[in-house]
Order: C-alpha cells, then sequence, then structure tokens
C-alpha cells in the first residue's frame, strides 16, 4: 500500500527533476551573489528563505512548462525520452494541476517582495513560457535561456535596494555569459538527435567552434565577476575564489576538449561548482 502511495510521488519528483537539482544551483548561486552583494552582507532570513524558495519553485514551474510543450520531441531525444511527459508515465492534465499548484505557491512569495521585484517576476516567468518555443526557430535559444537565468540577480537587487545598481547589471551580464557556456556543453550532447528534428541550439550554430565558443564565452564571464571586489572592504577572499573559479573553468574546458560527447553532461553537471566558489568568496568577504 506504501509503495502505491509513493509511486506517483516520486514520478512527480522526477517531472519537475528535483532528483537531478543542477539546474537549481544554477539558478540559486547568481541569485545569493546578488543578495549578498546588495546587503552588503547576509541578508535577512526572510529574504533569504523567499528567494530561495522562489528558485525551487519556478525552476519546477519551467520543467513542466518545458515538457508540456517539447513532450513530442522529447520523446525523439535520446536523453530526454525517458522523461515522465515523453514516456507517459505522468500525464498531461496531472503536469498542468502540479503545474498550478506550483505557480500558486510562487505567488504567494511574491506578497513578500516589492511592486518592483514583482514586475520583474513576472518577465520571468513570460521567457520561461517563451524559451521552448525559440528552440523551434531561433540560432541560439540558449540567448533566453541565459536572459531568464538572471532575474534573480535583477530581482535581489530591486527588492533589496528598490533600484538596480550597475553591479547588479554587469553580475547579471556576467551570468548571461556564464549560462551560454555551461548550455551550450548541454546542447552538444543532444546535437545530432536535435539535427534530426529540426531543432535548434548553440552547439549546432557554433558548429566545428562550438567548444571555442564555450572558451570565450568563460572568458567574458571570468573577467566581469572581478567587479564585485569593487564593493568589498579588502576582497582577498573573493580574489582567491574568482583564482580557484578561474582554474576550475580550465578544468572544465579541458575537460570538454578531451572528454567524448557521452561525457559533456557531466561536465554540464559540474559547472554549478563555479557559482558555488565564488558565493563562498563573497560570503566570506562580506563577512570579515
Amino acid at each position: 500500500m506504501s509503495e502505491k502511495l509513493i509511486e506517483p510521488f516520486l514520478r512527480y519528483i522526477k517531472l519537475i527533476r528535483l532528483d537531478k537539482p543542477v539546474g537549481i544551483f544554477l539558478l540559486l548561486w547568481p541569485t545569493l551573489w546578488a543578495l549578498l552583494l546588495a546587503a552588503n552582507g547576509i541578508p535577512d532570513i526572510e529574504r533569504l528563505t523567499v528567494f530561495c524558495l522562489g528558485v525551487v519553485l519556478m525552476r519546477s514551474a519551467g520543467c513542466i512548462i518545458n515538457d508540456i510543450i517539447d513532450k513530442d520531441f522529447d520523446k525523439g531525444v535520446k536523453r530526454t525520452s525517458e522523461r515522465m511527459l515523453a514516456s507517459g508515465d505522468v500525464s498531461v492534465q496531472e503536469a498542468i494541476i502540479l503545474l498550478v499548484g506550483i505557480l500558486l505557491l510562487a505567488a504567494s512569495l511574491l506578497l513578500s517582495l516589492n511592486a518592483f521585484a514583482i514586475q520583474l517576476a513576472f518577465a520571468a516567468f513570460a521567457l520561461t513560457v517563451i524559451y521552448p518555443f525559440f528552440k523551434r526557430f531561433f540560432p541560439v535559444p540558449q540567448v533566453i535561456l541565459g536572459v531568464a537565468f538572471g532575474f534573480g540577480i535583477l530581482m535581489a537587487y530591486a527588492d533589496t535596494k528598490e533600484m538596480i545598481e550597475p553591479i547588479a547589471w554587469i553580475l547579471f551580464i556576467a551570468n548571461f555569459f556564464w549560462s551560454l557556456a555551461y548550455d551550450t556543453t548541454y546542447a552538444m550532447t543532444d546535437k545530432e538527435d536535435d539535427l534530426a528534428l529540426g531543432l535548434k541550439s548553440s552547439a549546432i550554430t557554433f558548429g566545428q567552434y562550438d567548444k571555442i565558443a564555450v572558451l570565450l564565452f568563460q572568458t567574458v564571464f571570468l573577467i566581469l565577476m572581478i567587479a564585485p571586489i569593487s564593493l568589498m572592504n579588502f576582497g582577498y577572499f573573493y580574489g582567491l575564489s574568482w583564482f580557484f573559479a578561474a582554474i576550475y573553468c580550465y578544468y572544465l574546458f579541458k575537460s570538454l576538449i578531451e572528454e567524448e560527447q557521452s561525457d559533456y553532461q557531466d561536465i554540464f553537471n559540474k559547472n554549478h561548482r563555479i557559482g558555488a566558489i565564488l558565493f563562498l568568496g563573497i560570503l566570506f568577504d562580506l563577512s570579515v
């Protein structure tokens, strides 16, 4: 009896990909960078809780939206053919009910934010909805994803300071290039299947230069991420973390060159550690 009760729950967990939390981390670390820098230290617990829960809920909602729209395409891609909607383990009706519930929870969190941050939240949601459609015609749909993944930064500043300061835009642009780097790596796994289905991706558009594009995106990201030092009294801890992040970027790029296509997904999964390293540097520097 207990197994029958647990089974649907596990299927919903897989639908919103809580069993694969790397997407949450890729959204969470930049949001935490911004929360710390905007507060010039550790933000108040209520704001921190709201933003962390918001990241989890909106990533979950994004997974459902993406899977509903791409259900038929996912069946033709080896990596995604076992997703809950593509495999038929979860019905579209079930997915929509779950989506509505998650969005209602997310909407309740908005009550804790100011009007500016709420407006940005709706803009981020709109990008989440339209992103899957861009894979049908736009040569680099990762651009839309990169913009969407940076809204946590803008919202953190909007809610904390009621304005978006220049440093927030620098973080936003840096995160945009970082997301282009890791999502191009992600797209390399599916390149052959996407070509067969007529879908677009940065990995397809950049062709034989896809790995060079990843290197360029990582480089721009790292250069822009020097900027947070301007907000710190010393910057020693952050400077050290930036150095380790740069070394780790080099390690991932070296792995990307050497590994086979089947390992691209693993390289993508490791990218969130870069965000974690930079977060620790910001935390230590603003705490001393």
